[in-house]
């Protein structure tokens, strides 16, 4: 099992381990109310978006798989994290069986394709060594999410209720195991 996160690079992206150093961008970007309209709808304290960075390294070993911070690789420029998590949510369709994509990046890269290149590189990933399904349940009104959902060959598969509140879950088949 992968207990340590790869460096994973494209075109215009490193995707690497989080780092301590990383909690200011990611207190910068969680408390974007534009950034997480659509995640939650609620900004994030200082010590919550600590805990999110912990707990996404920490899946690692725990999981074989976990997040990574996105830079862009010519300048090393924080963009936003994107990886796999199992979140335990305890709704139904019951999601623990896969591993959950998920991605937020920051506002200044919104719109340059780098969501699609970063979730594009974390499934390549996980193809090579977790075949199989995956999921991610994204927000009605997240048109930008939905599309790169959608380009990674993710399809629609349900609505559901999440903490009272409706959201599309998404699932992607993956080659067979």
């Amino acid at each position: 099992m992968i207990t340590e996160p790869p460096t994973l690079i494209t075109e215009r992206l490193v995707l690497r381990a989080q780092q301590a150093s990383d909690f200011d961008e990611c207190v910068a970007m969680w408390n974007d109310a534009e950034v997480v309209r659509h995640i939650g709808g609620t900004t994030r304290p200082a010590q919550d978006v600590w805990f999110t960075l912990a707990r996404s390294r920490g899946m690692w070993p725990l999981l074989g798989y976990g997040f990574w911070i996105v830079e862009e690789r010519a300048t090393g420029t924080f963009l936003g994290e994107a990886g796999f998590a199992d979140f335990k949510r305890g709704m139904t369709p019951d999601m623990s069986a896969m591993p959950e994509a998920g991605w937020a990046f920051n506002r200044a890269s919104w719109g340059k394709g780098y969501g699609s290149e970063a979730v594009g590189a974390i499934h390549d990933w996980l193809d090579e060594f977790r075949p199989g399904p995956a999921g991610c349940i994204i927000d009605d009104g997240n048109l930008a999410s939905r599309r790169v959902a959608g380009k990674c060959g993710y399809e629609f598969w349900c609505e559901a209720l999440y903490r009272d509140h409706p959201i599309n879950v998404f699932r992607r088949e993956g080659p067979a195991t």
